[in-house]
């Protein structure tokens, strides 16, 4: 909410404009847990890994900017007053996680296989049957992001989303993080988790073809079964194509994700490059601090 995340090596940092239009900022160190470490390793486990660790952080950081925005700063002992303990935290985070991805999971996977079912006695055969799924599925997802990129409050989170990639792209360019030369960069990046959205569609799509179901209920189990599989393989096909981002030829692996950023990013106002280049420098000062504390054997 009117902020922008960025995370680095050992920390994640959001910066927001409040209504008073002052610039407030929420850290939140990296925690090293050895066996999410040692999972974040293994090729397909690690994408499962990503998605549930970014998932609960960002969950924590929308708190934050959705708690403070329309407060007023000399107020903010009432927000630290009313902080719940960690122990609720945590638990109300995973609760809204494992809830938002049941729910997202029904619709983008299950909706489009009864959808394709039911037209299965006009196009019928396993192959049509996985394209017409695959189908209907793109479909969905390209028009929830659409209508709900409509409303004025998605709008303006999909302008700080582009200006999250306006900032890293202008400074993996190596240009100065001036207003004028991060408006001047693109908004679309080959990492950005749209794309992810995206190559789950396609990845589903082959995998399924391996699998022939017989009937309905085969076919549902069959695709909440195959959903981590679907999932993991996403994740390494992101990595590969942003490894691919500047081979010719190759490189066009990549495009169908940039598409897609076409609707989740919008072009931001002055003001939220503001708030976006503001977050980025505060995450690379930490960074710099903590990465000189640990070369003079102070951490």
């Amino acid at each position: 909410m009117e902020g922008v995340m960025f995370g680095g090596k050992h920390h994640y940092v959001t910066a927001i404009r409040r209504k008073d239009q002052s610039i407030d900022y929420f850290h939140l160190p990296r925690t090293k847990n050895e066996k999410l470490s040692k999972l974040k390793k293994i090729p397909f486990l690690r994408g499962l890994v990503a998605i549930i660790e970014s998932s609960g952080n960002g969950t924590k950081h929308l708190n934050f900017s959705t708690d403070r925005y329309d407060v007023d700063p000399s107020e903010d002992y009432k927000l630290e007053e009313q902080e719940p303990s960690k122990l609720t935290m945590i638990l109300g985070v995973a609760a809204i996680g494992i809830l938002s991805f049941i729910f997202g999971k029904f619709i983008f996977t299950l909706v489009p296989t009864f959808l394709a079912a039911m037209l299965q006695p006009i196009i019928s055969g396993h192959v049509a049957q996985v394209l017409l799924e695959s189908f209907f599925k793109l479909i969905l997802l390209l028009g929830y992001i659409y209508f709900v990129s409509l409303t004025p409050l998605i709008k303006r989170v999909f302008q700080y989303h582009g200006a999250e990639h306006k900032v890293i792209n202008a400074y993996e360019s190596g240009k100065e993080l001036t207003v004028e030369n991060v408006q001047a960069a693109s908004r679309l990046h080959y990492r950005c988790g749209s794309s992810f959205m995206l190559f789950t569609v396609i990845v589903g799509l082959f995998l399924y073809l391996f699998f022939q179901t017989d009937n309905l209920v085969d076919r549902i189990l069959v695709r909440i079964a195959l959903i981590p599989f679907v999932i993991g393989i996403s994740f390494e096909v992101l990595q590969f194509t942003n490894k691919l981002r500047d081979v010719p030829v190759l490189r066009y692996l990549g495009v169908p994700g940039l598409w897609l950023q076409l609707l989740t990013t919008k072009e931001p106002k002055d003001e939220q490059v503001e708030v976006a280049i503001l977050s980025f420098q505060e995450l690379k000062r930490r960074e710099e601090e903590t990465e000189a504390q640990l070369q003079t054997g102070i951490l």
